[in-house]
């Protein structure tokens, strides 16, 4: 079977008799057995059951498809402990969206790790160990739902379940290099769920693509009659949206983070290049609001579900996560509608802008963590990795998070498209179609893959006629190791020199496409020295065509190369202009 746990593959296999699940239990737990101690599961389910269910599976949309669940959501027999092994208990009744799943056929392989009680954005408050990033060693994985988005990323699973109250089914998808889908609340039941805010709590998909993620929504959406939270809403199938008004934040904040805003930058240009218009709107009041959620009385909501335990086991608590919950004990009434109020007159400032816009578009996380820098400042850089995220359930939005390549210092990035409850299938649509240039490097025959260093990226001067010819967008890369980057003197048009260095070199950011072979000769006839058409060696090894520089040209030319990227050093000098 080895090959891709796709949703969509999966189905056709089982389909054309190509594939068995059987087969695909026994090639998991290899891969499971070969990652070894990652901290990704809590429970995992003994590989004989697993088999013995997968010989049995209901007919369904999900029929044979291996998934996970976070910890924090109830699973028939076996044990619930929100990431406290002193909270654990073992419930008779799964929850709704995990009989849903069955339904339709789904496999569960097990339950995964999460930040203590869902409180927090990181992964790395768990008593089960951190998650890391499979994209970057030592890079956090982003929580909540840190294993649940980490169990996909590394081809474990074909999608996991996880939860999101604050961004927890956000925030590790721009870590791992997956898809979010946060539906809108109530969409999904949250019953057999360990509240964190119950009157925000969402269920959550990871996912290798937005279409493998809405057909799990589809399987698991829709009212559950003893649910309080539970909301009727539409979920029909997602179709073109053509060109919208996209909303961008007029202030973009990175954190410092110049590669991270060079990114978005690109990410915001190829939205352009889809046909939408951007339009700069006032981000305060959705700041304003986010920052409600661990600084006002939302804080003592988390305390309702588990409050009496807290007081029974101070101790079974993760240091960080008891700093955090005992602050809602101090919190009075007064407090709780003094704060309802105030974010009601936020929710209607935003209407303001969203009389603008269709849908509003953001840096899923304004920056990234090692775990040891997470360890140094769990708060504050929680606090941060949330900025984009902690809104949209307080301003009842929903939200798709997709990645967009990486940065100039090899960085996993992420967009995250949000708009009002109900317009799930809208934005599933629009967040499809940002994602499919980022589709995996093609083999040869497809086609060449170019690598653009400079004046032909996206916003500059030759870009257009890159698209003459016919360039598919395939996403963002950094080379490997081996090269300088200089700022070529002369000509009408400023344009960097990507020379190879046999030692000192740097990773540079490029950006990919698809051209056929036709176009890519045309490219190479009007290129002129000291610029060619040669073998670039991106990170990992894998080679692509690209733009190269003659060693000569370079020799009194200024040396860029600490900026990683083009656009990032034409942005400094238009500072310093």
């Amino acid at each position: 079977m080895t090959g891709s746990l796709s949703v969509g593959e999966l189905s056709r296999r089982y389909g054309a008799g190509t594939a068995r699940p059987e087969k695909v239990v026994e090639e998991i737990y290899e891969r499971i057995e070969a990652r070894g101690e990652d901290n990704v599961w809590i429970t995992l389910r003994p590989r004989e059951e697993v088999l013995a269910e997968a010989a049995a599976l209901p007919d369904g949309p999900l029929y044979g498809i291996p998934y996970a669940v976070k910890d924090n959501i109830d699973v028939a027999g076996l044990p619930t402990t929100a990431g406290c092994p002193e909270f654990a208990y073992v419930p008779e009744r799964s929850a709704p969206l995990v009989e849903r799943l069955r339904a339709a056929g789904a496999l569960l392989v097990g339950k995964t790790n999460l930040d203590q009680f869902a409180t927090g954005l990181s992964g790395t408050r768990s008593p089960y160990g951190a998650c890391e990033s499979p994209l970057v060693p030592g890079l956090i994985s982003g929580g909540s739902s840190s294993g649940s988005a980490v169990a996909v990323a590394a081809g474990l699973v074909s999608f996991a379940i996880g939860t999101d109250t604050a961004g927890s089914g956000r925030v590790p998808a721009a870590l791992t290099g997956t898809v979010g889908l946060k539906p809108s609340r109530g969409l999904v039941s949250t019953l057999g769920m360990v509240p964190a805010c119950a009157s925000l709590d969402c269920a959550s998909v990871f996912a290798g693509s937005v279409g493998d993620a809405w057909t799990v929504l589809s399987a698991i959406a829709g009212p559950v009659p003893e649910d309080p939270w539970s909301r009727d809403l539409p979920v029909p199938p997602p179709e073109s949206t053509g060109p919208l008004r996209i909303g961008v934040p007029r202030r973009l904040e990175f954190f410092g983070d110049a590669a991270a805003a060079v990114a978005f930058q690109g990410v915001l240009a190829r939205l352009e290049e889809l046909g939408h218009t951007l339009v700069r709107i006032d981000f305060e009041p959705f700041l304003q609001a986010g920052r409600l959620l661990y600084g006002g009385a939302w804080l003592a909501e988390r305390l309702t579900a588990i409050g009496g335990f807290l007081e029974r086991h101070p101790e079974a608590l993760h240091p960080v996560t008891g700093r955090v919950l005992r602050q809602g004990a101090s919190l009075t009434a007064a407090d709780a509608f003094a704060d309802q109020h105030r974010l009601q007159e936020l929710r209607s400032r935003t209407k303001e802008s969203w009389r603008l816009m269709d849908a509003l578009a953001v840096p899923t996380v304004p920056t990234t963590f090692t775990v040891k820098e997470m360890a140094e400042d769990p708060i504050g850089r929680n606090r941060t990795l949330g900025h984009y995220t902690t809104f949209a359930n307080l301003l009842d939005l929903a939200a798709v998070a997709v990645p967009a390549g990486t940065t100039a210092i090899g960085r996993p990035h992420g967009l995250t498209l949000l708009a009002p409850a109900g317009r799930d299938s809208f934005l599933a649509s629009a967040a499809s179609a940002f994602l499919t240039p980022h589709e995996p490097l093609p083999p040869p025959s497809d086609g060449a893959v170019l690598a653009v260093v400079g004046a032909h990226r996206a916003g500059q001067p030759l870009h257009g006629r890159l698209r003459a010819l016919g360039a598919r967008p395939l996403g963002t890369a950094v080379t490997s190791p081996c090269y300088r980057l200089y700022a070529l003197p002369g000509g009408r048009t400023p344009r960097p020199g990507l020379v190879r260095v046999p030692e000192g070199g740097v990773e540079v950011e490029v950006e990919l496409y698809r051209l056929d072979t036709a176009g890519l000769g045309e490219l190479l006839t009007e290129t002129a020295p000291p610029l060619g058409l040669g073998t670039v060696e991106l990170s990992g090894g894998r080679t692509v065509h690209g733009f190269l520089c003659e060693a000569h040209a370079v020799r009194h030319a200024p040396d860029i190369s600490g900026h990683r990227s083009w656009p990032a050093y034409l942005e400094e000098a238009h500072a310093q202009n």
